[in-house]
């Protein structure tokens, strides 16, 4: 209900009815006033620091503008001059070595050398008066603020008159030279718009032509010819309609256009100073541009630069339209050549086969008469080698009775010295086996005597081996029998030490030595033996002389009888005990 009783119509009649309250004190506007004053102060002190900083971050903002504008025109400035150089020697060589005798060249040289006349001349009645008048000027200067006169007042005026007097000249002069300058590049302009409207007015005459390949061709079909002409007509009509297109286009952009020529002169400049793959290079030409026309707003600037992408793009589709229209003329040119020439061909082809009928008519007369005499002397012919080969037929009879007779003598001839041949063979092959038989009988004696040694060998190393597995024996149980009394003596050491652990809470809960130890507490620090750094897997004495290879191998060593042919056929056919892998296979002894 209290808080009920203090809504804000209950304060309303409070504060109507005068009525004075607890809850709220008397509010002191001098200590208010204070507040807001401090307020306002840190406030303004606040609002000069984010001002001075957004005036140092603009100033600097320029200056690394105004640096990468000094570094883009240096980079321009070094290749203009390096053009420049290029084009002065390019012409300096030109009127000097080459075409010697030309009147437009000659002309070229005397304009040059009245030039540098008028040069010359302009710096001795301009420029050097006016620099001798600046240095007057200094040092009067310097006078008279080390020697303070009256008199010099008077000097002073009269040198004023005459600096607003040479002023006065030389701007008189610097209007003329304006004047001419602006005259010759109106005449320039002038001409460089009437030479491109010629070009290009050639390149489309040229181009809307028929060519001279065509004219020149003769066609015995004069429908053919009219065709190709009707049909170049319409290819470049096409073409000329799209051209008048891109002009009317063009014409609109360059109307449409807001700089003047001058001024669009200098926009195209100052965008070629900036290349193309300079990091920035919108915001640093737009930035130039607006230095360069502060008159112009960046909006106006955009606007002229999208007409001017609209202009390059609408000449660059120009370029590529004349082209198109000069290749697609060379084709079909190239194209009306070849069907010219074939309907040529087909002409005179047909005339040849006119030609060659009546002269194959005429030939066909003739050639049967020389048939028909052709064949009585075949015939002829036909009888006497009839009557040839029959003598012929009769000789070579004559000669095969013959030649049976030799080759029959022959025959038995071969047959008695075949026989021969064979019992010499006969011969040779007793004796060889007879010397196998021989050396047979050798080297079974020698294996004999050899299985001997090897009996005794094997019973030799049987015992070896018994005698060895018996000290094994013996090893092993002596080492069973130590390791029990070890074992023996461990257990009475363990009974001697035992300890029976008394009740020990504190004990209990207390740290073991282990745990110690762990934790690194009360110890020592201990010489910790480490393991080695690698296993070693391999085989042991008795699996390597288990070998049988092995076994054999030093009994052939030890008889001396490994290097023998014996040794080199006994050895492969050895088998281990266990056959080797596949990929393990050892190809030594398969030669």
């Amino acid at each position: 209900m209290c808080a009920a009783s203090a809504s804000p119509d209950n304060l309303v009649l409070h504060m109507k009815n005068e009525m004075r309250n607890t809850k709220y004190k008397p509010v002191d506007y001098q200590q208010l006033r204070v507040l807001t004053e401090a307020k306002k102060l840190a406030s303004a002190s606040a609002e000069l620091k984010i001002r001075k900083a957004m005036l140092t971050s603009k100033i600097s903002k320029e200056q690394t503008l105004i640096k990468q504008h000094k570094q883009v025109w240096w980079q321009e400035y070094q290749r203009l001059n390096e053009v420049r150089c290029k084009m002065e020697s390019e012409i300096k060589s030109l009127l000097n070595e080459e075409n010697i005798g030309n009147e437009c060249l000659c002309d070229l040289t005397n304009f040059e050398q009245e030039l540098s006349e008028q040069w010359c001349t302009y710096l001795k009645n301009v420029i050097n008066p006016v620099q001798q008048l600046r240095a007057d000027l200094k040092y009067r200067q310097h006078h008279t603020l080390q020697h303070s006169h009256p008199h010099i007042e008077c000097n002073s005026v009269k040198v004023l008159e005459e600096v607003d007097f040479v002023k006065k000249q030389l701007k008189t002069i610097f209007e003329r030279l304006s004047l001419e300058q602006q005259r010759i590049e109106n005449d320039l302009s002038d001409w460089s718009i009437k030479i491109l409207d010629h070009s290009l007015e050639e390149k489309t005459n040229l181009l809307s032509e028929l060519p001279i390949e065509l004219e020149s061709l003769e066609c015995p079909c004069p429908d053919l010819k009219s065709s190709i002409h009707s049909e170049f007509c319409k290819f470049t009509q096409k073409y000329q309609k799209k051209l008048q297109d891109f002009d009317l286009q063009l014409e609109d952009i360059y109307r449409n256009c807001q700089l003047s020529e001058e001024d669009h002169w200098i926009y195209q400049a100052i965008l070629d100073q900036y290349p193309g793959d300079l990091f920035g290079r919108r915001t640093l030409y737009l930035d130039m541009l607006q230095r360069y026309f502060p008159h112009k707003s960046r909006h106006d600037l955009i606007e002229h630069e999208k007409y001017c992408d609209q202009f390059r793009f609408a000449m660059e589709q120009r370029k590529i339209l004349i082209s198109t229209w000069n290749k697609n003329k060379k084709d079909f040119t190239q194209k009306a050549v070849l069907t010219l020439i074939e309907a040529c061909a087909a002409h005179e082809m047909e005339s040849t086969l006119a030609k060659d009928k009546k002269k194959q008519q005429e030939l066909c007369a003739d050639l049967k008469a020389k048939v028909l005499q052709w064949r009585a002397h075949q015939e002829e012919v036909a009888r006497l080698e009839m009557e040839i080969s029959a003598r012929r037929r009769e000789k070579e009879e004559e000669k095969e009775k013959l030649w049976k007779k030799k080759e029959l003598l022959q025959r038995a001839e071969k047959k008695k010295k075949i026989k021969k041949y064979w019992a010499k063979k006969k011969q040779k092959w007793q004796e060889m086996e007879m010397r196998d038989l021989q050396r047979l009988e050798k080297l079974k004696k020698l294996m004999a005597e050899q299985s001997l040694k090897d009996r005794e060998r094997v019973k030799y190393r049987k015992e070896l081996l018994e005698r060895r597995l018996m000290e094994k024996k013996k090893a092993a149980l002596q080492e069973a029998h130590e390791d029990k009394e070890r074992a023996r003596q461990l257990e009475a050491f363990r009974k001697q030490v035992a300890v029976v652990a008394q009740f020990d809470p504190v004990r209990m809960m207390s740290d073991t030595m282990a745990s110690k130890a762990r934790m690194g507490i009360e110890i020592e620090e201990e010489f910790i033996l480490q393991k080695p750094l690698f296993t070693l897997n391999t085989y042991n004495e008795q699996q390597i002389i288990s070998d049988p290879r092995l076994r054999f191998e030093l009994a052939l060593r030890e008889a001396g009888l490994h290097r023998t042919l014996y040794a080199k056929e006994i050895l492969p056919k050895i088998s281990p005990r266990k056959p080797p892998r596949k990929d393990m296979e050892s190809t030594a002894f398969k030669i």
